[in-house]
């Protein structure tokens, strides 16, 4: 039995609605411990930094809409938190003012995505864990608490302005949480490659929680983290103008169920508005420094652009990355790029005795050479490199690649072994580079026309539904169960089966219509003389999901779709093939007939147990659904107590001279598990 996770409260009471809210102009430094909260609306009107020992506390459900233009931005700096616990019911948005005018009545959940970047600027976080950064003067190689960086996108106000800092000593770092949190259309300009990423992580150690963001449209990275040890979980990176994630300066953090989706925010040059790479490893800065990026990434979906895309995974500076459980669909470069360096000077694979290129894929992930710099475990707090734990130090594995269409796509990924031998990866079109619709390992995907970007071609993705198909239904292997990652029997940031996906409710992409609600719960109970005969002869062909034959020789069809949470309960029910007629609307405890329906009228009652009737609506066009406007929810109006399984159904009228002197009917029945 499929369980959906639904609950009780009225969609859309938490919302003060930014039409509604007071705005708050925040136009200096936070000091000292400080809450947003859900009945305003807050406006950066400037580069704002959450200063050491201080708390910024956003409440869910929270709206940050800043000016179009003026570049205000956020930055939490070492030694402070922010706490940013949205929910799927009520997220945090941080946005511009401009995304807030598409949105109806000033619902957040509505809006019309459109073309646009560097309409504010973006969050980032500084913290004090390990990082690897050369350019700094007095920085060691060898790990040191004393190594610190200067953030990207942050300027110095007088010189030894510790503010834009990051690095230090402590991998257990704690800089707050954030959960469900969507980020829109940022990214301001400071200078000739100093941009602002949607969320920058600097040196963030793993006490920090981060899971359920979303960057969508910014200038330059989705995600960019250098250094430290924070986790990722549940991250959707959509039409970015540079690398979707970038990660660098010892990374050693997990990631886990992320998709990623190349596309363009700006008609701007590849890289400051139109998307490069989807995920770009760089390893140390020096090469040879430590800690290098040493990471495992599961469950990732990575859909790129077909003809003007850049790579799936470009690689450098001595980057150690594991890859598994994923999906690369659609790219129009590389699978696996072999960068080498990243063009500032440094070395790359191989330096200073450091492994090659070659041997980086060939070497188990725990017989590393030592090197002149590696620390001793445990030295001065050092926690070494526990993101790997089986494996070789660069894989990737356990994957499905489909529709990458550039001759030279997996060429290099054969000569790591990716391709063909690799027996837990299933390479859907080996050797043709050409699409199969029954092959495509997820369920759909619609581009839009043709668009050009400078001297790049773009086909924006305009509808999608993440959620496995064929090879991406299942894995070889799963994620260890180690206390962060999930064990999913899948490829893929989404879980298979007619289940919700985790962007519903609280995504921009969800907002503006670019990914679907979800089908729920488990259609019962057919006419289609399986089960108890239909009244008067008039089943329904098997295979057809409907109930009884109605007058106008269909079966009635009900199912619910929606999206749901801890918190809100979105679920509509949706009646279609029934006459023009009256429609009832009711749910009850248990199935009628072991689920096969009892004879009632001229159809079956499916539906039995503690009958509540939820509500009575007019067919238009043969459909219907419940709830329309102020109808109570389908949990409020149905009493249900969470968690608990109730069944559903639609009695309609016939026409009288059908079947028999019964001049109704009735849909086939609809289950739903509601947990907490």
């Amino acid at each position: 039995m499929k369980k959906y996770v639904l609950h009780t409260a009225i969609a859309g009471l938490c919302f003060a609605g930014a039409a509604n809210a007071a705005e708050i102009l925040v136009t200096s430094d936070i000091a000292t411990s400080t809450t947003w909260t859900a009945n305003n609306t807050y406006n950066l009107q400037t580069q704002i930094y959450v200063l050491p020992g201080a708390t910024l506390t956003i409440e869910a459900g929270t709206i940050i809409a800043s000016d179009t233009g003026i570049g205000g931005s956020l930055a939490v700096t070492r030694g402070a938190q922010i706490i940013a616990n949205g929910t799927a019911a009520n997220p945090i948005i941080f946005t511009s003012k401009a995304d807030v005018a598409t949105w109806v009545g000033g619902d957040p959940k509505t809006g019309t995505a459109r073309l646009g970047v560097n309409e504010w600027g973006n969050l980032t976080i500084c913290g004090n864990a390990y990082v690897s950064e050369n350019a700094t003067p007095g920085n060691t190689a060898a790990p040191s608490a004393a190594n610190y960086a200067i953030m990207e996108g942050l300027t110095e106000a007088f010189p030894g302005d510790t503010r834009v800092r990051y690095g230090g000593g402590n991998d257990d770092d704690d800089s707050g949480s954030l959960r469900y949190v969507s980020f829109r259309y940022g990214g301001r300009v400071i200078g000739l490659n100093n941009e602002l990423n949607g969320l920058s992580l600097g040196g963030i150690g793993r006490g920090t929680d981060i899971s359920h963001v979303e960057i969508f449209n910014n200038v330059d990275d989705g995600i960019e983290i250098w250094g430290g040890t924070v986790n990722l979980k549940y991250f959707s990176i959509w039409n970015i103008g540079d690398d979707s994630l970038d990660v660098d300066q010892g990374w050693r953090g997990k990631a886990q169920f992320g998709l990623i989706v190349q596309g363009f925010s700006a008609a701007a040059p590849q890289g400051s508005g139109v998307g490069d790479n989807a995920i770009e490893i760089d390893g140390a800065e020096q090469s040879d420094y430590q800690p290098v990026t040493t990471t495992a990434l599961y469950n990732m979906t990575v859909i790129g652009q077909p003809i003007s895309g850049d790579h799936g995974t470009a690689w450098r500076d001595n980057a150690r990355a594991q890859i598994r459980n994923s999906i690369f669909m659609d790219l129009g470069e590389r699978l696996v790029a072999f960068d080498n360096i990243d063009g500032d000077g440094g070395n790359g694979y191989g330096f200073n005795g450091t492994l090659s290129w070659a041997d980086t894929w060939t070497t188990n992930w725990n017989a590393a050479p030592a090197h002149a710099n590696d620390p001793a475990p445990g030295l001065g707090g050092w926690l070494g490199y526990p993101a790997q734990t089986n494996g070789k130090l660069a894989e990737i594995t356990d994957s499905v690649f489909y529709n990458n269409l550039n001759g030279a796509a997996y060429t290099e990924a054969t000569a790591r072994g990716v391709l063909p031998g690799n027996a837990t990866n299933n390479n859907v079109n080996a050797g043709t580079f050409a699409a199969n619709p029954a092959n495509q390992p997820i369920r759909s995907i619609t581009r839009g026309p043709a668009t050009p970007a400078g001297a790049l071609t773009m086909l924006p993705v305009i509808q999608l539904d993440p959620r496995p198909a064929a090879a991406a239904l299942t894995s070889v292997n799963a994620a260890p169960n180690d206390g962060f990652f999930t064990p999913a029997q899948y490829r893929g940031a989404f879980a298979p089966g007619d289940v919700q996906h985790w962007l519903c409710d609280w995504t921009a992409t969800f907002a503006y219509g670019l990914t679907p609600a979800a089908d729920l719960g488990t259609q019962y109970c057919f006419g289609d003389g399986s089960g108890v005969a239909c009244p008067c002869g008039n089943s329904s062909a098997v295979g057809d999901n409907v109930g009884c034959l109605s007058s106008l020789n269909v079966g009635g069809k009900l199912r619910a779709t929606g999206c749901s949470s801890l918190s809100n309960d979105t679920v509509v029910l949706i009646g279609t093939q029934m006459p023009n007629s009256s429609a009832l609307y009711f749910q009850g405890t248990t199935q009628a007939g072991g689920g096969n329906g009892v004879a009632f009228g001229d159809g079956k009652r499916c539906a039995a147990g503690a009958i509540i009737r939820l509500g009575t609506k007019a067919n238009a066009a043969g459909a219907s659904s419940y709830p329309v406007g102020a109808d109570l929810a389908v949990s409020v109006r149905g009493l249900v107590a969470v968690p608990g399984t109730r069944t559903y159904q639609v009695w309609y009228r016939n026409a009288a001279a059908f079947c028999t002197a019964d001049t109704f009917n009735l849909t086939n029945g609809l289950q739903l598990t509601w947990e907490l």
